[in-house]
């Protein structure tokens, strides 16, 4: 491996020391049309390898934008289709580094083909075996559709660009309008991007996701040795119940949480944790953000909104496959409600519904405030498949807040009418209590307690084993 570029001090970087093995180093280019053959092309312009990150077996390109720009020829394609056999031989990750000009253009259809290659290869690895991406330079056109075709996305924060179509090229719009390609965008707006950062801190954290995942779907999960106390108390969590990734931070192994997708739809938290040392993906309603300084940073309605199902439904997709336990804070009172919202809200709370359905994982369900309507059936409850559903004390769950299930039930009626119809309505309807008297809910818990009881669910649920009908795969 070249000691000099880029693209390999990168995967110094990425992988433990001294371990990358490089694999197809003298490869170069094929094609001859425009005087290619006078243009030396070491490795194709992509470095190809394995090597251990944590002492687990990684595989892991990384394009050289020193070699024709990174762009990607024939022979390039055919180093990464050519890696990503191996890995799924062996069971274990697929992690690229994109820095690239894009197709090779002397090189046409030929390079067109290895891009399909790649893509093919991508979606034979889908659900098999972890791909992560990262981008530090260009990666537009059809190389968009490889990070996007992989399970996470991280890009450099100012150098890295990714579209399809440039800004420039976008109706109405140019660069210093709106970069459509800046890190910002993709991760804030289109939601396409995992994590934003440094080229240093984007490489450690890659390290981070790899430790925390399986190396394949056949592995039971992602274990470490958890050196916390099970029954550790969380005294604060209460208080915690608006940011429930600070939440999740009290109640996981030594506060560690790994959010993905955190600039996007922020009312929805997806994160992996560790409970008991065992890797559990988090998905939580969100009502307000904390910044550093502990100030509200942003406020929102404990609604269900068309991008953080999505953002919820692709997660939950992503722990099903790989046999990763799923645990939901519930905090919600109904859909978001304006004519953009309107348009895809159904359709998106349904992926959200299947995918908590579909999944066969352990599930566990903790209401830690209010839950609502069909919003809340949506997120995780017993009637869709959660296999244990606790609650605390003051949550509420049930139809509609009381107060507005009474004005409905004593329409007409009187002030004293109303507030004695909504007293009797919250006791008998809206109550943790009348929830669980009809088996909805199995455990009511002190908030404090919630670390212990949620571990011992987990424990109990290790073995489980759910069968389902027959088919090729769901539609929806």
């Amino acid at each position: 491996m070249s000691t000099t570029s880029q693209a390999s001090q990168r995967i110094a970087a990425l992988l433990d020391e001294n371990s990358f093995v490089e694999i197809g180093a003298q490869v170069t280019a094929r094609s001859t049309d425009f005087n290619l053959k006078q243009t030396k092309t070491p490795s194709d312009g992509v470095i190809t390898g394995y090597g251990v990150i944590g002492g687990s077996l990684v595989y892991v390109y990384s394009q050289d934008a020193s070699v024709l720009g990174g762009s990607v020829g024939e022979m390039h394609a055919k180093k990464i289709a050519n890696l990503y056999d191996l890995a799924l031989k062996m069971g274990a990750p697929v992690i690229g580094l994109i820095e690239s000009a894009g197709l090779r253009l002397q090189e046409a259809t030929d390079a067109l083909n290895g891009f399909g290659e790649i893509y093919k290869k991508q979606v034979l690895s889908s659900g098999v075996i972890p791909q992560i991406t990262a981008i530090f330079g260009s990666c537009g056109g059809g190389l968009a559709l490889i990070p996007t075709l992989t399970d996470f996305t991280f890009m450099e924060e100012k150098k890295a660009k990714l579209f399809v179509n440039a800004p420039n090229a976008l109706d109405g719009n140019e660069i210093s309008r709106c970069d459509t390609s800046a890190a910002s965008f993709q991760s804030g707006e289109a939601g396409i991007v995992d994590v934003v950062a440094d080229e240093a801190s984007v490489l450690a954290q890659i390290r981070e996701l790899v430790c925390m995942l399986p190396s394949n779907n056949e592995e039971d999960g992602a274990f470490e040795d958890c050196t916390d106390d099970l029954n550790r108390t969380c005294a604060e969590i209460e208080g915690c119940a608006g940011d429930t990734s600070i939440a999740l931070s009290q109640l996981a192994d030594n506060g560690a949480v790994f959010e993905v997708k955190a600039a996007y739809a922020k009312e929805m938290v997806t994160a992996f944790i560790r409970l008991n040392g065992t890797t559990v993906g988090a998905v939580a309603n969100r009502s307000e953000v904390y910044g550093e300084d502990g100030k509200v940073t942003d406020k929102f309605d404990a609604v269900l909104t068309p991008a953080g199902c999505e953002k919820a439904a692709d997660f939950i997709n992503f722990c099903d496959a790989f046999n990763i336990p799923v645990l939901s804070l519930t905090n919600v009172k109904g859909f978001k409600a304006d004519k953009c919202s309107e348009k895809k809200i159904a359709r998106a709370a349904a992926k959200l519904t299947y995918a908590f359905a579909n999944a066969t994982v352990p599930k566990v369900n903790v209401v830690i405030g209010q839950a609502f309507g069909s919003a809340y059936v949506a997120m995780n409850s017993k009637a869709i498949g959660a296999d244990i559903t606790m609650a605390w004390p003051d949550a509420q769950i049930g139809t509609m807040d009381a107060g507005l299930a009474a004005k409905i039930i004593c329409d007409g009626q009187g002030a004293e009418a109303i507030a004695a119809c909504a007293k009797e309505y919250a006791a008998l309807q809206t109550s943790t209590q009348s929830a669980a008297g009809r088996g909805y809910v199995d455990q009511i818990i002190k908030p404090a307690d919630t670390r212990k009881y949620v571990i011992g669910a987990f424990e109990m649920l290790l073995s489980k084993r759910e069968d389902r009908p027959a088919k090729k795969h769901g539609t929806v």
